[in-house]
């Protein structure tokens, strides 16, 4: 029912949230409410519905005397209307109220749903970390069960018990290989003492990774570089006949050539017998550039040798001993060889002969490797230009500490070494490998060479 005061319910605090739902009510507050209009509005819509009741009669004819009636109180009326619009007020400001507690408790119901959205998926996401890590824990525990299981397979030791197996063993397999090498290095010393090879072969017995050479009393030690070119030659391979002529042997056949290098110091040779002998290459010695006073010197025997060698068809090739100072000096050299060369049929090598003279105050005294090694460059070059196999000679001496070696991987190389087995890693075609050889049609001693190249037959 309604109260005095048209209010659906006792009191505006008798008002529940849920009854503002309610369509009903909503409808009966806004009615209550007369809506937006101004008093003034309203007051003339309530005269005029009062005229229309009256049958059309307008408030000015209701004039005392006039018999339209008696007018209405108008003051009355207003006091109805002001009444209600104040209860209207208060009924919407009373929903208002209500509604904002309503949005701040929907609002704190939609915070807490989130809150606990977030809990339960941080909850789950909880679970499935545990799970993952039970089952990696429970494989794991799998792969050690199968471990201890093949263990137990197998005979085990205590630390104690391994740290003296290896203490014997280590002491054991050194005491072994120390007196074994002991023993294998004091039987070649006392070997190479007993035959006077000197120390320079033991050196090099010991030092196998390093290249010993000997000059002026000293000892120099060169590591077997990595990036030079090696000969491909076999130890066992090189073999002295009964003639003490030494032979290269490639499957079981020979594949060197027997040679010999002669000078003036070998006076007259007979080279029919020197052919007769086997020799089927030489290299002549054209000339030198002299020591102290730098003059190009022509070999006495040059000319004689040369045509006596290929009349008897001994292939030959020719060196030349340098003293050059520096390139021009070098090209020099190789011109006045070229002059010499004309006419002649050259088939091995034009070598320039590279050696450290002895003299006093020799004029290539305090020449560096690269000056050297410079001087080897141009003679080869020169060579090489004028259509003849450029080649440099020399021992251990010249190519370690005269000469750098990587400079001068281009040119064929003529190595003197008068030991055996072969004391040389790197790339070489001629070993000269005796300076007391003997040949038929010579009189005492001459070089002897073996060549694992045919420059006769190309």
């Amino acid at each position: 029912m309604r109260t005095e005061n048209n209010y659906p319910y006792g009191t505006e605090d008798d008002i529940k949230i849920d009854d503002l739902n309610d369509p009903r009510v909503q409808m009966e507050w806004a009615r209550q409410s007369g809506g937006a209009e101004s008093g003034r509005g309203k007051r003339r819509r309530k005269k005029r519905a009062w005229k229309k009741k009256q049958g059309g009669i307008k408030a000015g004819d209701y004039e005392p005397g006039s018999g339209g009636g008696e007018a209405p109180d108008w003051a009355a009326v207003e006091g109805m209307q002001d009444g209600r619009e104040q209860r209207g007020k208060a009924g919407r400001e009373a929903v208002s109220r209500v509604t904002r507690k309503n949005r701040k408790r929907q609002k704190r119901n939609t915070v807490f749903s989130a809150f606990l959205c977030v809990s339960a998926l941080a909850a789950l996401t909880g679970c499935f970390i545990l799970w993952m890590e039970n089952r990696k824990l429970h494989n794991e525990v799998q792969v050690a069960m199968a471990y201890v299981d093949e263990v137990k397979a197998i005979r085990t030791y205590t630390e104690e018990e391994v740290q003296k197996m290896t203490a014997d063993a280590a002491a054991q397999a050194a005491e072994q290989s120390s007196m074994e090498k002991e023993k294998e290095i004091l039987d070649d010393i006392r070997a190479r003492m007993e035959s006077g090879d000197g120390a320079a072969p033991m050196l090099r017995a010991v030092f196998k990774n390093e290249l010993v050479v000997a000059d002026d009393g000293r000892y120099y030690f060169f590591p077997i570089s990595e990036t030079l070119k090696r000969h491909s030659y076999q130890a066992e391979q090189f073999q002295m006949n009964e003639n003490d002529i030494l032979e290269y042997f490639v499957d079981g056949n020979v594949a060197s050539k027997k040679g010999i290098d002669v000078s003036k110091y070998q006076g007259n040779i007979n080279w029919k017998k020197v052919a007769g002998d086997g020799v089927e290459y030489a290299f002549i010695r054209l000339g030198i550039r002299g020591a102290s006073e730098g003059n190009l010197i022509l070999d006495a025997t040059f000319e004689d040798n040369i045509k006596g060698a290929l009349k008897n068809n001994v292939d030959v090739g020719v060196y030349f001993f340098t003293q050059a100072l520096n390139k021009e000096e070098a090209v020099e050299e190789a011109e006045f060889v070229l002059e010499q060369l004309e006419g002649y049929d050259v088939k091995y090598p034009v070598a320039l002969d590279v050696e450290e003279v002895t003299t006093d105050n020799p004029r290539t005294e305090g020449m560096t490797k690269q000056d050297w090694t410079d001087v080897c460059i141009a003679f080869c070059e020169r060579i090489k230009d004028a259509g003849y196999t450029p080649m440099i000679y020399g021992n251990l001496k010249t190519f370690l500490l005269m000469l750098d070696m990587e400079q001068l991987e281009g040119y064929e190389k003529w190595f003197a070494f008068y030991q055996t087995p072969l004391y040389f890693p790197y790339e070489f075609s001629i070993w000269q490998y005796t300076s007391t050889g003997s040949v038929d049609g010579i009189k005492g001693d001459v070089d002897m060479n073996v060549s694992m190249k045919d420059w006769g037959s190309q």
